[in-house]
């Protein structure tokens, strides 16, 4: 189990659900692949969540002393170290991408302003509804319309903001999933999500909503296709992520979330992917 656990706290696991998401968005659309496009948003993600971990850490812990700092978390510290590598190597061999990959970057900073230990930024910490949506819609960004300009398609066809809209909401429900696990550590923290602005019957009518547009943004998109076997393996990712929110309800442990909640996103790619066979 440690490869496991190695595999989720260092990013790589979530890292290859943006790419299974990637791949999503080329079968949805019946756009050609791009294996490119898919290793840069491997290696973007990868880099992106490895940097938040390690300022979460720096800012929750509050350590003096940078040395033990680093030590303690050499190995995330390598692993953004060779995640900026492989993001480095794709800017020059794809420099068409540096305006997305600088859109993305500026979103992943927004994000993560309210653990800069800056004073004028406190503010930040009290966006809430605001930042849970900004990370649905980072993930949305880099999953489909990354993708979508580097095949040289415009990026508000009919198809496109369908899937777009889809894909927010199915990383909106994702995002509240872990919103609300975090409710009790976050208010401790003096930090706001969505979870801790509204009571949980708020919480519960707000998903619910969310989920009814996923569905039918998901079905319009597969039916502008006539494509009923997308259809059907929608439905089955839609019940999927129903149950899994249910369970969310309850307590559960590490693997629940960092396996099971990302792993939604593996499955819904995976379920487009038989469907398209």
């Amino acid at each position: 189990m440690r490869w496991l656990q190695f595999i989720l706290s260092h990013s790589i696991f979530i890292s290859l659900c943006a790419v299974a998401l990637c791949s999503q968005t080329y079968i949805l659309l019946h756009l050609p692949v791009d294996k490119p496009t898919m290793g840069f948003i491997f290696f973007s993600t990868l880099g992106s969540y490895n940097f938040y971990w390690i300022l979460s850490k720096f800012y929750f812990k509050r350590t003096a002393d940078i040395r033990t700092f680093l030590q303690d978390h050499a190995s995330n510290l390598l692993m953004l170290v060779f995640a900026a590598a492989g993001i480095s190597w794709y800017l020059v061999e794809m420099p068409d991408i540096i305006p997305s990959f600088a859109i993305a970057g500026l979103l992943t900073l927004l994000y993560s302003l309210p653990l800069w230990p800056v004073k004028a930024l406190a503010f930040t910490r009290r966006a809430g509804f605001l930042k849970t949506v900004l990370l649905a819609f980072t993930w949305t960004y880099v999953t489909v319309l990354i993708p979508v300009q580097q095949q040289r398609l415009p990026a508000f066809g009919q198809d496109t903001l369908l899937l777009f809209g889809a894909r927010f909401l199915f990383m909106l429900m994702l995002c509240i999933i872990f919103d609300s696990r975090d409710i009790h550590v976050d208010k401790l923290r003096s930090l706001r999500s969505l979870a801790t602005d509204v009571n949980k019957h708020t919480l519960k009518i707000i998903m619910a909503a969310v989920f009814a547009g996923y569905l039918l943004m998901g079905i319009l998109l597969r039916i502008y296709y006539d494509d009923g076997r997308q259809v059907l393996a929608f439905l089955i990712t839609g019940l999927v992520t129903l149950q899994v929110y249910r369970m969310s309800l309850r307590k559960q442990g590490y693997l629940f979330y960092y396996f099971g909640v990302d792993g939604l996103m593996l499955f819904s790619a995976l379920s487009s992917f038989l469907a398209s066979i």
